[in-house]
């Protein structure tokens, strides 16, 4: 309780004064120190480095554009259009037909093509005024000695009817049998004589010119007898 009592204010005003000087000194001697050392690096800077030429001035700035007019008009106002109501029609009611089937109606056929019309009959030939005449007896050249004698081997004999063409030199030019003897012998030597050998006096049209013409032949063939 004794301690407790007893009066401390005397000695805490002489420790406050104490740290304030102590503090004080401290400062000044940081402060008069760094002066020293700063002026110090001033000096040796301006030592070494030179003073650079001053830079070119900055160009001249664009003057700023005019203010918009503020005369101008607003835009003008423009008005919906009006609505316009539509009456929608009612919907539209189709009453469908049935479609009728239809109605064949036959093709008619084309009738067959008629057949190709003939040909135009051949000019008629010039009226004969005048008939082909043999020159002499043709019998004469159909005798025992001029019989083929393939058929007198044969034993073969009969009658060969031929038509004979008659040309305008009087010459037979074609030869046909028109009726066989039944031996090919006795045919083929009708018609091999009658070229080779008979002649006739042509025949002639009204004019008297001569013509070609046919001519009838009948040959009876007979074997010969001793």
């Amino acid at each position: 309780m004794a301690y407790a009592d007893r009066d401390t204010t005397g000695s805490r005003t002489v420790a406050i004064v104490i740290v304030c000087l102590l503090i004080a000194g401290l400062g000044y001697a940081f402060v008069t120190g760094l002066a020293q050392d700063f002026a110090k690096k001033v000096n040796k800077d301006l030592n070494v480095f030179d003073v650079a030429p001053p830079p070119p001035p900055p160009p001249p700035e664009e003057p700023p554009p005019p203010p918009p007019d503020q005369n101008v008009p607003p835009p003008p106002v423009v008005s919906p259009p009006p609505i316009v109501q539509t009456n929608t029609p009612p919907p539209v009611t189709m009453n469908t037909v049935p479609t009728p089937p239809p109605v064949y109606i036959p093709t008619p056929t084309a009738p067959p093509p008629s057949p190709p019309a003939p040909p135009p009959a051949p000019p008629a030939p010039p009226r004969v005024s005048q008939a082909a005449v043999a020159r002499g007896n043709p019998g004469q050249y159909f005798s025992a000695d001029n019989y083929p004698a393939d058929a007198l081997r044969a034993q073969a004999q009969g009658r060969v009817s031929a038509r004979l063409t008659i040309g305008t030199d009087g010459r037979v030019s074609d030869c046909a049998v028109t009726s066989s003897s039944g031996n090919d012998s006795l045919d083929n030597a009708v018609c091999r004589i009658s070229r080779s050998r008979i002649r006739f006096t042509p025949a002639k049209d009204d004019n008297g010119n001569p013509m070609s013409t046919t001519y009838p032949l009948n040959v009876r063939w007979v074997l010969p007898t001793d």
